[in-house]
């Protein structure tokens, strides 16, 4: 009897040492790469323009390294098309990273067909594991979209005295100096409906591009005017200067000044955007909120304060 005992206590003692033992050598989870702040297509609009310049932004956290980033627009089973076509296109600049931005402007070719696509972003992590993100993605021809805001007859001054007139510089450089009176006048054609459009002004060294409004972080700009038109018809155009729905937006700033044009509440310039001598970029952003369209425009100048 003791030793059928001795022996059921050194099986079970045996037992236990193999689960402890199997316990320990159990694989931790794996983790797998994660994405945030995704844009596909300006202000997140999941579209394109066949021919025209296209803006993807992802934030990715590798779950190890990053070992490929790539993207896929592929034909969606049952819809009908006029030709068949995919595009694909892989970036090795990110590989062997930990977390990064993935920040991409490309041209969607004119010969893609117009239609509903899948829009895949896919990273590869060098533990073996990857994210695939699907989205519902439009190509449309510029000729079946609802409005295409354009931005241009850009003309700025400096005291009164013009010194850049749409695309040619007057002077090499756009200097301003303290005191200056800085007059951005900008205009979007090509409208309709509802929309916003802003002038301002960002520190280069702030390492802050927004491409639409959806994207404004006011800590970090500084507005020099900000106009809103609502129920405009058909092929309208807007400027900073003109008069809408009853109202002007100003369109110039006194580098130095307290307070921005961000009305009816203006901001103070003071913290990370509070002048500086250094080098700036004027944009020019304006979003179409009845048909969720958006453009910009970056143009360096420079303060010396």
């Amino acid at each position: 009897m003791k030793k059928s005992i001795h022996k059921s206590i050194t099986l079970l003692m045996l037992l236990v040492v193999f689960a402890t033992g199997c316990k320990k050598e159990k694989d931790p989870e794996i983790a797998t790469p994660t994405a945030s702040n995704i844009e596909i297509g300006t202000a997140n609009n999941k579209q394109a323009i066949r021919g025209r310049d296209f803006h993807l932004n992802v934030d990715v956290i590798a779950g190890d390294k990053i070992k490929g980033v790539e993207i896929k627009i592929l034909q969606k089973a049952g819809q009908t098309y006029t030709a068949n076509w995919k595009f694909e296109l892989a970036w090795d600049q990110y590989n062997g990273v930990k977390n990064t931005n993935v920040h991409k402007h490309f041209t969607i070719p004119a010969e893609a067909p117009e239609g509903r696509y899948d829009f895949c972003f896919i990273v590869y992590d060098e533990n073996g594991t990857r994210l695939e993100l699907k989205e519902d993605f439009t190509i449309l021809d510029a000729t079946s979209i609802e409005v295409d805001p354009k931005i241009g007859r850009d003309i700025f001054s400096r005291n009164g005295t013009m010194i850049y007139y749409m695309d040619t510089y007057v002077e090499q450089e756009l200097i301003f100096k303290k005191g200056d009176e800085f007059t951005a006048h900008a205009q979007v054609s090509e409208i309709k409906g509802d929309g916003i459009l802003y002038t301002i002004l960002i520190k280069r060294k702030a390492n802050y591009f927004p491409e639409s409004i959806d994207k404004l972080d006011f800590s970090k700009a500084i507005v020099i005017s900000k106009v809103a038109h609502t129920g405009l018809p058909n092929a309208s155009k807007v400027s900073t200067l003109k008069q809408i729905n009853g109202t002007y937006g100003g369109e110039s700033i006194i580098i130095g000044t307290e307070r921005d044009g961000n009305e009816p509440i203006s901001n103070l310039i003071n913290g990370e955007k509070a002048w500086e001598s250094g080098k700036y970029n004027l944009v020019i952003l304006y979003k179409n909120t009845t048909y969720n369209m958006s453009t910009y425009k970056s143009i360096p100048i420079t303060i010396v304060y």
